[in-house]
């Protein structure tokens, strides 16, 4: 007579578990691999946007300094890769991963990305509105900013002093750089509302993501690139290389792409998302 299989085994030990209570490392198991509920994420992200509020000033404007910075390395790859592929139809779907990486180091360092925070931050003044935590938000938000575009400007600087990289990628870099340029005001807008609602979304997926935080950021940033979407930090670095190379005026980089791009990112995070990811939590968070 043929001895049992080892999946007849597996299913007979499971028979003979069925109704026995879940011992303690069992119960922690099945606890740390439910789904986290929306109004569990929100909390996530509430009690982060809290601790932004009260930050100090100083830690705020250079951690936004060092995401200005390191979101420079976006535009960088993506000139690498730009050169160093054929000039094809697929040449687009390898080249804009490039822009992931500058996320990448950012978020994975918890440096202070504006886009980021858009999200974070309003979700605290949703909650329980009040002068001081507007007040609270307007300080963080304006240094964050300014510290994002002093990064940004100061990096493109040192790509175009020829010290930092070679010519062929500050030329890959330049001719990404005049794509953006040919958006009108309208077009950075609207494109920026959308970039805004995927970085939003990135936020709000990464408290649910454990272990893939790095697929979730290279992906909904691959998309950005992809879509030709219109991020104003990452935007910034691309108008400063063309301000102070002299191919546009630098009025018409503040005024015609980057406060477009900064509005459109600003509506697309805050007074979209953050209202709909509150709006589905507002029952919970009452009743509990």
């Amino acid at each position: 007579m043929q001895s049992a299989r080892p999946d007849e085994d597996a299913i007979e030990a499971a028979i003979e578990h069925k109704g026995r209570p879940l011992t303690q490392d069992e119960q922690e198991d099945v606890h740390e691999h439910r789904k986290l509920r929306p109004l569990a994420v929100y909390e996530v992200i509430r009690r982060e946007g809290v601790e932004e509020l009260v930050r100090p000033t100083a830690s705020l404007w250079w951690s936004g300094l060092a995401a200005g910075l390191s979101i420079g390395f976006s535009v960088v790859t993506e000139g690498a890769l730009r050169m160093a592929l054929p000039d094809t139809a697929w040449r687009p779907l390898v080249e804009n991963l490039g822009y992931a990486v500058g996320f990448l180091i950012v978020i994975l360092s918890r440096q202070q990305l504006f886009t980021e925070i858009t999200l974070t931050a309003v979700l605290p003044v949703i909650y329980r509105p009040g002068r001081r935590k507007l007040a609270a938000l307007a300080r963080l938000w304006s240094v964050v900013f300014l510290a994002n575009m002093l990064g940004t400007a100061l990096f493109a600087a040192a790509c175009l002093s020829g010290v930092l990289l070679p010519e062929h990628i500050l030329e890959g870099m330049t001719a990404i750089a005049r794509e953006l340029a040919e958006l009108s005001p309208g077009q950075a807008f609207w494109r920026g509302i959308l970039a805004g609602w995927m970085i939003a979304t990135l936020v709000w997926m990464l408290p649910s993501a454990e272990t893939g935080r790095s697929a979730i950021i290279l992906l909904l940033t691959y998309l950005i690139a992809l879509f030709e979407l219109a991020h104003v930090v990452a935007g910034s670095m691309e108008v400063f290389l063309l301000v102070l190379e002299g191919e546009i005026g630098l009025g018409h980089g503040i005024g015609g792409l980057i406060l477009p791009m900064l509005a459109g990112n600003v509506i697309g995070g805050s007074a979209l998302f953050a209202l709909l990811a509150y709006g589905q939590v507002r029952d919970e968070i009452e009743a509990e």
